[in-house]
């Protein structure tokens, strides 16, 4: 069972997000050219502008964090001519969970999922066993930061060197899928560029929690910007007039210290949760945005169908618990009706033995109730 309406409280992703009247007016007023030619200069500031906040040579401008990550592995295989590489992520990473069927058959690309560590990084045996394999093929290990399905958990720069290192004596490119890096970033308080610095390329989203209407950016080398542009020519990726999407992504950029407050209040929404009998949390080493939660006695999809019968909309996933995601538009007072309204649900549930995980829930709560929600997309959940 699926809950598919929209929302009072939408708390299923930090997607949810409307553009405030800065970002119209920013994209009112973009100077524009033709990206397809590679003259819209306001695309061109935005590459500019996150290539240096991650301390690559160069970036590109991508309509999604999707395509991102299709054109990742594609763009590190070299020139013309050499076969699609094998890529190796975390069975949990939404590359491998939400994303594998489109590296298929797009890009013709074998994906190997690995485990993963409670944390979220590879498994580093399980990483290693299958980078011993396949020699002569191209191959492509990625990490995700932060982790989706691991409760919006941060990896420090130290752990993302080491499954680096590991990767690269095995002649691995690394690709860090970095659609919340922002987020875990401001959580570890240290800049982008030193969570990016250990692996070879990036995609970057400015429409998650920095909130951007749309776009991700893929960051690498000048060289391997270059093939990436190519390829996203061929996909249809390549957009005239992306002025328009760049102009609010910049707006965008500027509020990244402004995350500090989305964990605030994702904390407080997992600490008025984890007093609801019944409730269990998972609990990240170093929590972001995320809230995850599960109640004894109902499926992940049945809690999401009676939140939402209360007016808050969550996202059920497959691990057992239901997920918050917090971003600029929640605030303490939805985090109080979330609350409210999980008690509410606990209420009606028969009594069972606790659950035996906590996560933390993504949720949307907020902070000007009168603010309307956008329209979630159908295709894959972020």
């Amino acid at each position: 069972m699926e809950w598919t309406g929209c929302p009072r409280l939408d708390f299923r992703s930090d997607t949810r997000t409307a553009p405030d009247e800065r970002m119209r007016e920013a994209m009112a007023r973009a100077e524009v050219g033709d990206d397809v030619y590679g003259d819209d200069p306001t695309v061109a500031l935005l590459e500019e502008r996150v290539a240096d906040l991650l301390g690559t040579e160069a970036a590109l401008l991508t309509p999604t964090g999707t395509m991102a990550n299709l054109l990742a592995p594609l763009a590190a295989t070299g020139p013309r001519g050499m076969p699609a590489p094998r890529v190796i992520a975390g069975a949990d990473t939404h590359m491998a969970f939400l994303e594998a069927d489109g590296l298929r058959r797009f890009g013709g690309v074998e994906l190997l999922p690995v485990a993963q560590r409670p944390d979220g990084l590879p498994d580093f045996d399980a990483l290693a066993a299958v980078l011993t394999t396949g020699a002569g093929t191209p191959t492509v290990v990625c990490v995700e930061n932060t982790g989706m399905m691991h409760c919006g958990n941060a990896l420090d720069t130290g752990v993302t060197r080491a499954v680096a290192a590991l990767a690269h004596r095995h002649g691995a490119h690394v690709h860090l899928d970095g659609a919340r890096l922002a987020n875990a970033a401001v959580a570890l308080g240290v800049p982008p560029a030193e969570l990016a610095g250990p692996v070879d390329s990036v995609a970057f989203c400015v429409s998650k929690g920095l909130g951007a209407p749309a776009g991700a950016l893929l960051c690498g080398s000048r060289e391997y910007v270059a093939r990436a542009r190519e390829l996203r020519g061929w996909l249809g990726g390549s957009v005239h007039q992306a002025g328009v999407v760049a102009a609010p992504a910049l707006v965008a950029l500027g509020r990244l210290p402004d995350l500090a407050a989305d964990h605030e209040t994702a904390a407080a929404l997992a600490s008025g949760l984890a007093s609801v009998p019944g409730v269990d949390l998972m609990r990240p080493p170093r929590p972001t945005n995320m809230v995850m939660a599960r109640l004894a006695g109902l499926s992940p999809d049945e809690c999401a169908v009676r939140l939402a019968s209360h007016g808050v909309g969550v996202l059920p996933l497959p691990n057992g618990y239901v997920r918050f995601v917090i971003h600029r538009a929640h605030d303490m007072i939805g985090v109080r009706e979330a609350v409210g309204a999980l008690e509410a649900v606990a209420a009606g549930v028969p009594e069972a033995g606790p659950a035996s995980e906590k996560d933390d829930p993504d949720g949307d709560c907020p902070r000007h109730e009168r603010r309307k929600h956008d329209n979630e997309g159908r295709g894959a959940r972020t």
